[in-house]
């Protein structure tokens, strides 16, 4: 990828930059089965606060590639050292060094939410995970129309956070008029005591939401709830009971849906289902 535009104004601020390797393939894999990255004529996929390392800029190529093989994946970061370290990772893997195809399509570029792109171009697909932790709810709405406004029609905005090994993870799609659509929360089956686990990694719209009153504390009681009813499947394994949980769910009436995905410890629901009350 060319080099994008210096931007005037870099928007936002540097994260802690915790970054693991493999710690985001459950949103990836998410990703790469969305209509809208399937169907764009321009497949560009930003990578926004991708952390000390650009590792996960790669991971997402590398996953994204097998659907998309003309997919390419913009990293950004605030930090210019954070920058510079990724680019030198990039000149490894091009010359063959670590796990990464040298012909990858990654680039990296210095931006926050603003969004800047090689040309100006508009992705289909803003990744901004662990980034929105360290900002107070007030802010996310900014955060969200700053980085849809940067989309391309019909593209979205993938927000959220995971643990730092990344069997936790929850996030939401946003379209390109900055409107929340759902939560995913995606986990770890195996040693799952309570899906409740997901409250600690719920995304800064809804972290502070986890209390009576209001309906994402409602859905995630209702969770562990049937979780907890339905631990006689667990002889049969995790993944059974988590099927066990989700299938009385929609029997209660919770709208589930996706159950493909169900296999691999995820749920989608409708943004309506968690929305803050106020």
């Amino acid at each position: 990828m060319p080099p994008e535009k210096v931007p005037g104004r870099v928007v936002g601020r540097i994260t802690r930059g915790t970054t693991n390797t493999n710690r985001l393939r459950r949103v990836d894999r998410w990703i790469a089965r969305h209509p809208a990255l399937r169907r764009t004529a321009d497949p560009l996929v930003v990578d926004l606060g991708y952390g000390a390392s650009g590792v996960t800029a790669f991971e997402l190529e590398a996953r994204l590639r097998s659907v998309r093989p003309d997919v390419e994946v913009w990293g950004l970061e605030i930090e210019p050292a954070r920058v510079e370290r990724a680019r030198v990772q990039l000149a490894q893997v091009r010359a063959g060094a670590g796990v990464f195809a040298p012909d990858a399509r990654v680039g990296f570029g210095r931006g926050g939410f603003e969004v800047p792109t090689p040309q100006g171009r508009a992705p289909v697909v803003i990744r901004a995970f662990n980034v929105l932790r360290q900002y107070d709810e007030a802010d996310v709405a900014d955060a969200w129309g700053r980085m849809c406004a940067r989309l391309q029609p019909g593209g979205i905005l993938v927000e959220g956070t995971c643990d730092e090994l990344g069997r936790i993870c929850t996030w939401i799609e946003v379209g390109a008029d900055a409107t929340p659509r759902t939560l995913t929360i995606s986990l770890r089956l195996s040693g799952l005591d309570s899906p409740a686990v997901a409250a600690e990694r719920l995304p800064k719209a809804l972290i502070h939401r986890n209390v009576p009153g209001e309906r994402v504390h409602a859905f995630l009681t209702a969770l562990d709830q049937e979780w907890t009813r339905a631990v006689a499947a667990s002889a049969f394994g995790p993944t059974q009971r988590w099927r066990a949980t989700l299938d009385a769910l929609v029997s209660g009436g919770w709208p589930v849906g996706a159950r493909s995905r169900w296999r691999l410890g995820e749920l989608t629901v409708p943004w309506e289902v968690v929305a803050p009350t106020a």
